[in-house]
This record gives C-alpha cells, structure tokens and sequence, in this order.
C-alpha cells in the first residue's frame, strides 16, 4: 500500500512525535508498504493533495494539531482513510474538561477539577484544596505539569501552563500508584503500572521519556478486582467519547479506588512506549500493532 505517514508538526510535544514516527516509518517498510512521510510544520499546506495520493494515513502526532482533530477533518474531507478516532472524538478527548463532564456522566469516577480560561491576576483564588496539579487543559506528555503544595506557588504554576496555552485545568493531588490501560480494536490491553524514578513525585516529561526514567511494570501487578474495573471503565469511557480503533487511558489508583484522569486517541507508538508494551504482552510485535491498526483503520473508513 501506499502510505502516508504525518508526524511532527508544532505543539510542544513534536520531538515525541517524530521519535515515534522514524520507528513506525521502519515498521512500515518491514511490513513492505511505500511509506511518505510529511511533517505539517513543514509542509501543512500540501496535506490534502498528498492523502488523495495515499492508500491510507498514519496519524502519530501529539497535541494540537494531530490530536485535536483538525488532521483527521482534512483526511475526511478527502476520503483518506486512517487509523484511531475520528475528528470530533478526538477533539472531545482532548479536551480534559469536556472530556471529564462524560466520564462522569457515564458514573467513571473522575477526580475533581477547575477549568481556568484566562490568566489569573492577584485577585484569583482556587477552588480546590491544596496539593493540587495545575497543566494544560488540551495537551498531553506531562509537558506544563505542575504540582503545587504551597499557596505561594498556585499563581507561577497557571502562569507557567499560560505561556504554553490559552487554558489551565487544576486537579487534586491523590497520592497513589498510576495505571494504564490500552484498548485496541474494542478490546482492553493489561494493564501497567508506573513507577517514577526515586525522587519524582509524579510521572512527569524526564518519567517518560529518560532513558533513567520510570519503571513500568507490565502486567499491572495489582489483584484481579482492580484490572477487571479499571479494564471495564476503560471500554466505558471509550464508548463515552465515541473511540474506535486504539487509544489509552490513564488512571490514579488511590486507597483501592481507581481514578480516570484522561484518555489519549492517539498513545505513544516506540516500541518501548506504554500501548506497545501491553499488546507485546499479548504476543502482538511493534509491527503486528501497526498492521493491525491500519487493518482497523482500513475496515472503519476504507
């Protein structure tokens, strides 16, 4: 097949981007398909001409655009056929604090939240009790992430997420063990559990993607009661939000109860990234996923 592979772009998260596309580009080859790579930072303007040449897109972007539906929109416009959720669920997905209204609504506990829309001045007081965690309310890879113990540290940890963004959502602080659980094809993957590196309070960027960073432990060794409700609430909040095809979704799990914080349409995708690691665990290689993705993508929209 001929395929179109669009990764890069401009949100903050482009280097974790073009990380991932170069080993699914490999992919791709390997598994004998003509592959061309486009980057909308650079070449945005001829998106549409090159997917009515493709086969297939590939989407593996990260925040806007790529995961705010915009790409996806442009790929429909044009009849290209793609991988993951469609436009308007991406967008909703994105969207942490539309997102949380429909978790909610669909009784997936979700911990509390504010939506802050405008950069605060002196005068502004948080809803929420201290610890908090101030980010991004749209964006994704703990990039602006903040936690704020000290009340002299609230207003620099929204400014900081406002020289990023144009919107900060503020969450409690639950101590815990974080959680996370793939879906693939409408199934839910096992779980993992991650472990921040010692000194790290939180799964932050350096967690991520440092080669010294958290430790990830698949499968989840949680007991059976907790993996079947965080796999149930996963599959629930992907029908919330209307996803097909693959995504993630990660949670806290506090004092036995297991918190949904978001979910990605579009997860890392380095073979050594969290969705890989929990399909490999099911016998799936890093090109089998991608295969099969297409194949899905392919039956969905083709």
């Amino acid at each position: 097949m001929n395929l179109l592979l669009i990764a890069g772009g401009w949100s903050s998260e482009r280097d974790v981007s073009l990380s991932g596309a170069r080993k699914i580009h490999t992919a791709m080859e390997n598994l004998g398909h003509s592959v061309r790579f486009l980057d909308p930072a650079l070449e945005f303007d001829t998106i549409t001409e090159a997917a009515e040449e493709a086969e297939f897109a590939f989407i593996n972007m990260h925040g806007s655009p790529g995961e705010d539906g915009l790409v996806q929109a442009m790929l429909d416009a044009v009849g290209c056929p793609y991988q993951g959720a469609g436009a308007s669920e991406s967008f909703m997905a994105l969207n942490k604090a539309a997102s949380k209204q429909l978790f909610r609504r669909a009784g997936i506990p979700t911990p509390d939240w504010q939506l802050v829309t405008s950069r605060p001045d002196e005068s502004w007081k948080c809803e929420l009790e201290l610890p908090v965690f101030v980010k991004p309310n749209c964006g994704g890879s703990s990039v602006g992430m903040g936690l704020v113990r000290e009340p002299e540290q609230l207003l620099p940890a929204v400014n900081a997420v406002f020289d990023l963004c144009d919107e900060a959502i503020i969450e409690p602080y639950m101590p815990g063990v974080e959680l996370t659980c793939g879906m693939l094809g409408g199934r839910a993957l096992p779980l993992i559990m991650i472990k921040p590196k010692p000194g790290s309070e939180f799964f932050d960027y350096a967690n991520k993607y440092d080669a010294d960073g958290a430790e990830e432990i698949c499968p989840a060794p949680v007991d059976d009661a907790i993996t079947e409700a965080v796999q149930g609430m996963t599959l629930v909040a992907n029908e919330a939000l209307g996803l097909t095809g693959y995504s993630r979704a990660d949670f806290i799990l506090s004092d036995g109860q297991p918190w949904l914080l978001e979910v990605n349409t579009l997860p890392g995708m380095t073979p050594t990234s969290l969705l890989p690691q929990a399909a490999a665990e099911l016998g799936l290689t890093f090109e089998g996923l991608i295969a099969e993705l297409i194949r899905t993508g392919m039956r969905e929209r083709g």
